[in-house]
């Protein structure tokens, strides 16, 4: 029994860690995307951008998947998701996309906004273009000053991934739950806390060494 449980844990749990490294791949550049939209000086523009994302970090992440799955059909009467597991995965992963770019996106917002604008101007008396500005200047101090924030919500972003199962998308815990229906075995719930365990002590001690190596400025 040891053997069959410790199978499907690590079957869903690799399900888990494409949905996790999916999320991360669309969110993060969404998320400066989504940045720039509430920094424009386009009102109209940084209003929705920000009223979009009040609305996406004042909703619970559950509420938002049942939404973006269930909604579309309820409202136009078509599943544009179409049916089976699969459409059930991009459901899921688009929620999760939109959810974290919004939470990205402040702590980018803030980064970039954290730099002194005494540096910018420097920069331009220097003769530098906006964009050699961002690129040589801004972003390099933005990457260290974000990257504690970015590691905390990453994080996160592991646990918060056993929450596809809510749309019947299978990941760890939905395996876990699965041997408490057929067999009422509790335990290999339990042991699901173990792989999520060892793959934040992970995350935090690579993001650990990532900080170490980006200690280039004292701020």
């Amino acid at each position: 029994m040891l053997a069959t449980v410790l199978t499907a844990l690590c079957e869903g749990f690799l399900k888990t860690l494409e949905l996790f490294a999916l999320t991360l791949l669309g969110s993060l550049p969404l998320g400066l995307l989504v940045a720039f939209g509430s920094m424009s000086r386009f009102k109209p523009l940084s209003l929705l951008t920000r009223f979009i994302v009040w609305i996406v970090r004042g909703t619970p992440l559950m509420l938002q998947l049942l939404v973006i799955y269930y909604g579309p059909g309820l409202l136009f009467g078509v599943q544009v998701w179409g049916g089976g597991t699969g459409g059930r995965y991009v459901a899921a992963l688009t929620a999760f996309i939109f959810n974290y770019a919004c939470y990205f996106s402040e702590i980018y917002r803030g980064g970039i906004e954290a730099i002194p604008r005494g540096q910018i101007e420097a920069g331009q008396v220097l003769g530098m273009s906006r964009r050699q500005i961002f690129f040589r200047v801004t972003l390099l101090q933005v990457v260290k000053r974000i990257l504690p924030p970015i590691s905390n919500e990453v994080i996160t972003l592991v646990k918060d991934t056993s929450l596809a199962r809510v749309i019947l998308v299978y990941e760890i815990i939905w395996e876990g739950q699965s041997f408490i229906r057929s067999d009422g075995l509790i335990w290999p719930l339990f042991f699901t806390g173990l792989f999520y365990l060892a793959f934040t002590g992970l995350l935090t001690l690579l993001f650990g060494y990532l900080e170490r190596k980006l200690d280039y400025f004292r701020v």
